[in-house]
């Protein structure tokens, strides 16, 4: 039991430093957003508020330049002003900021807010632990081998929950008959905002993004030859 005990404050630790983050981000995320007010990006929202019985559904906007979506940890659902402006310019359509927003319904509705608690105060304890067994064999680089090992399984978990969010917005936008060809052609165009995306996806926290267009491709594909 004495063993396991600094393991056990660490966990403890984690749990409380996530709820602080959490709250913070909440009256961080309540200070500089407002809802989002455009009738037609209001609309396809409602629509895939409402193939999911959340007729009321809204999306915020939080003022930031960086072309994103968030799911907060309280279940509501944020795109940035930068998807916005780039919206008003005609460079993306509505259906393909919905597919941002039905993206990020996806993590709510999975729950990976929740999982990601429990895997990062994990990812802490096992840090540490791996930390103090590595140094007993390798002084000072155990540490290192130790963060590494575990950066590369976060972004793997992380990778994951992409992948099961974007599986998810695929079968959204078709029950709630939004193109769902604007999921993929979003993504083509993030690719060319971000040219150096695609190098050492291993390392990244989001698939590579000729992964992420295979694999929506693959599950329509699928529901296609089912329906046919």
């Amino acid at each position: 039991m004495l063993r396991a005990l600094p393991i056990l404050l660490i966990i403890a630790f984690a749990l409380l430093q996530w709820r602080f983050s959490a709250r913070r981000t909440k009256r961080e995320l309540d200070a500089t957003s407002t809802p989002l007010d455009d009738p037609t990006l209001e609309a396809v929202t409602k629509r895939l508020g409402r193939a999911v019985d959340l007729p009321h559904l809204r999306a915020n906007v939080v003022q930031m330049d960086a072309f994103n979506g968030l799911a907060a940890p309280d279940g509501r659902i944020f795109i940035t002003s930068g998807v916005v402006d780039r919206y008003r310019r005609g460079e993306i359509s509505a259906d393909e900021v919905g597919s941002i927003i039905a993206h990020e319904l996806g993590h709510v509705a999975l729950g990976h807010s929740k999982r990601r608690m429990m895997d990062w105060t994990g990812q802490n304890a096992a840090r540490v632990a791996l930390s103090m067994v590595l140094n007993r064999f390798i002084p000072g680089v155990g540490v290192w081998i130790a963060n590494m090992l575990i950066s590369l399984l976060a972004a793997r978990l992380s990778r994951r929950d992409e992948f099961e969010a974007d599986a998810y917005a695929a079968a959204l936008m078709r029950r709630a008959r939004v193109d769902p060809a604007a999921q993929t052609s979003l993504l083509r165009k993030l690719e060319k905002m971000n040219p150096g995306q695609g190098g050492a996806a291993w390392l990244m926290s989001h698939p590579a993004i000729k992964q992420r267009v295979n694999a929506i491709d693959t599950l329509h594909e699928d529901w296609n030859r089912t329906a046919s």
